[in-house]
This record gives C-alpha cells, sequence and structure tokens, in this order.
C-alpha cells in the first residue's frame, strides 16, 4: 500500500496508458473489418494504401504490448518499487503514438495528428517520471 503512495502519478499515468491502448487494440480486434475498411478509405490517398492490412496489424499488436507492459509495470511498481518494466511500456506507448502521428501526418489528416498529441504529452511525461 505503501507504494500507492509514493507512485500515485506513474500509477494513474500508467492507467490512463493501459486504458487507451487496451480498449484500442481490443477495438481493432472485434472490428477488423470495420477498422480495416475505414483505414483503407483513410489512407486511400497515400503512400501507405497497399499496405494498410500490415500496419494495422503491426499497431494492434504494439498496442497491445504497450498496454500490457504497463499492467505488468504496475505490478512490478506495487510490489517491489521497481520502475523498469513500467518504463518500458511508457517508452513503448511513446513510439505507439509516434506511429500513429506518422499515419496521420501521411493521410494529411492534421486534426487526428492534433488528438494524438494531446495523448503523447502525458505519455511522454510518465517516461520522465519513470526514469528518474
Amino acid at each position: 500500500m505503501n507504494q500507492l503512495m509514493n507512485f500515485p502519478a506513474e500509477l494513474i499515468l500508467l492507467v490512463f496508458a493501459i486504458i487507451t491502448f487496451l480498449q484500442s487494440g481490443i477495438d481493432k480486434i472485434l472490428d477488423w473489418n470495420g477498422n480495416l475498411s475505414w483505414l483503407k478509405g483513410h489512407f486511400s490517398q497515400s503512400p501507405f494504401k497497399n499496405i494498410v492490412p500490415i500496419l494495422l496489424t503491426i499497431i494492434t499488436t504494439i498496442e497491445l504490448v504497450a498496454a500490457s507492459l504497463c499492467l505488468i509495470g504496475i505490478v512490478q511498481l506495487i510490489n517491489n518499487g521497481s520502475k523498469t518494466i513500467a518504463l518500458y511500456g511508457a517508452v513503448t506507448s511513446c513510439i505507439t503514438l509516434l506511429m500513429l502521428l506518422f499515419g496521420q501526418r501521411i493521410a494529411k489528416d492534421y486534426v487526428g495528428a492534433q488528438t494524438i498529441v494531446t495523448y503523447l504529452i502525458p505519455t511522454v511525461f510518465l517516461v520522465f517520471l519513470l526514469q528518474s
């Protein structure tokens, strides 16, 4: 219980990352065809137009890895105060968001890119907290 009081910001931000990436990854799996159809249209005028299924697989996988690492990181942080796995989860979360940001910029969806930045800011702050 003492660890909860020692790392409140880190734990809250790790839960934020878990909610973000677990929900997104599960949604992509449960509605694969709907997501694939939408993304094919979204990237139809971009260099990614012919590799959307591969990119969707990659982003779904990395989202679920990020959420899993954050969840394991919470357990580790609470149990022994170690930040290692949580940091891996936070960095993986940042990489995921940067991939999504890159995709939105390539698709020229600048409003979508702005939205991703709102997720990136707390996630970068999480990396900062966990590396110190």
